[in-house]
């Protein structure tokens, strides 16, 4: 066969190819851009708390949320606050054990929907980490303007996690930044989310599958990789970062949390998961060998140290000796089931509980 006659073979081939990842990257996008809302059903009045339901603006779109300012507790004037954010198809509602915690502790708290997800409207364009990193700032923002406030601190779970590294990256006066069960970077995210949906694509061809699919995931609002992934944020945001993950994470795998780690420590002139400058702000990781994806503020040691890294960071008048066996001390329970998923790839309803490794992967990952 001919030179030409094989190079035209091969361009008809690799025009075929590209159609069908274009038209799969579009799939993708239809299916998981948009998440499947679900209710907020329940409220700091469920708990005794007092709160005040506000609204938060953030790139024209207004988010629905609940202020909890902290107990009086004898002392006066401005003190720390909480910015809480949730993972994909989350809501404010489900995150709110961080809010009696950290409550608990000393802390304002602010906990919010991300747009397209609770209480808010239905979005039309795609949504990613960095809308969620938006919100994120447009809450710190928010928060920063109150009198009431002395400095803010943000905490996110899942793709709330890599929000807040983003939001933290953009908005220079975030004192402190706590992140979830965090995923590194958009094409490792779009990769395990083929497994989770059960999509049989290739070993060799996944990952420029994954990095093509997500580009085109992000093109509707002109976000880049880079603008989506928690590690490149890691590299951008000086202040004190704290990441959790579960050493069970089926829907994260730690590793991801290795990668943040060592983005971040690199960036303040580490080595490895080593910081050596005694002048940068720390960057620390906690490994929970027993859990998974989610309900990581079961654990009483998780909760400690959050509350203690947020209160040395922040400051305020709770010491974070005291803040931490306040979190360590505070009852919390995980939100009423059902458990939902990742609804966007498998199905308009919630799926039904069962053992089998895809479907508690899908259901891990909220």
């Amino acid at each position: 066969m001919s030179r030409k006659k094989l190079l035209g073979i091969s361009i008809v081939t690799a025009g075929g190819a590209f159609i069908g990842a274009h038209r799969f990257a579009l799939k993708y996008r239809d299916r998981a851009g948009l998440p499947h809302r679900s209710p907020v059903e329940s409220s700091p009045a469920d708990f005794g708390l007092e709160f005040e339901a506000v609204e938060i603006q953030s790139e024209g779109t207004c988010l629905a949320g609940w202020y909890v300012p902290a107990a009086a507790d004898g002392h006066s004037g401005p003190r720390p606050a909480v910015a809480v954010l949730h993972g994909w198809e989350s809501n404010r509602g489900r995150t709110f054990a961080h809010v009696r915690y950290l409550h608990a502790a000393g802390f304002h708290c602010l906990v919010f929907d991300a747009r397209g997800h609770g209480d808010n409207p239905p979005e039309v364009l795609p949504i990613s980490v960095p809308e969620f990193g938006a919100d994120a700032a447009a809450a710190a923002r928010w928060l920063l303007a109150r009198h009431d406030v002395s400095g803010v601190g943000l905490l996110g779970h899942s793709m709330g996690g890599a929000g807040v590294i983003v939001a933290g990256a953009g908005e220079p006066r975030v004192g402190a930044v706590v992140a979830l069960s965090a995923p590194a970077d958009p094409v490792s995210m779009t990769r395990k989310t083929f497994e989770m949906a059960g999509w049989n694509v290739p070993a060799p061809i996944a990952t420029p599958l994954a990095m093509y699919t997500a580009a085109v995931l992000l093109a509707p609002r002109r976000h880049s990789l880079e603008d989506a992934s928690a590690t490149a944020g890691a590299t951008r945001y000086a202040g004190p970062l704290l990441l959790l993950h579960g050493a069970q994470d089926h829907g994260v795998p730690l590793a991801h949390l290795e990668m943040i780690a060592r983005a971040a420590i690199a960036a303040r002139g580490g080595d490895g998961l080593s910081l050596q400058n005694p002048n940068a702000a720390p960057v620390e990781t906690m490994v929970l060998p027993d859990f998974g994806h989610r309900w990581l503020y079961e654990s009483a040691d998780a909760r400690r140290r959050v509350a203690s890294f947020l209160a040395k960071s922040l400051g305020g008048p709770v010491s974070p000796e005291d803040a931490g066996d306040r979190a360590a001390a505070c009852v919390v329970e995980r939100p009423a089931e059902p458990t939902y998923g990742f609804g966007a790839l498998t199905s308009q309803t919630p799926p039904a509980r069962t053992t089998s490794s895809k479907a508690a992967a899908a259901a891990d990952w909220r």
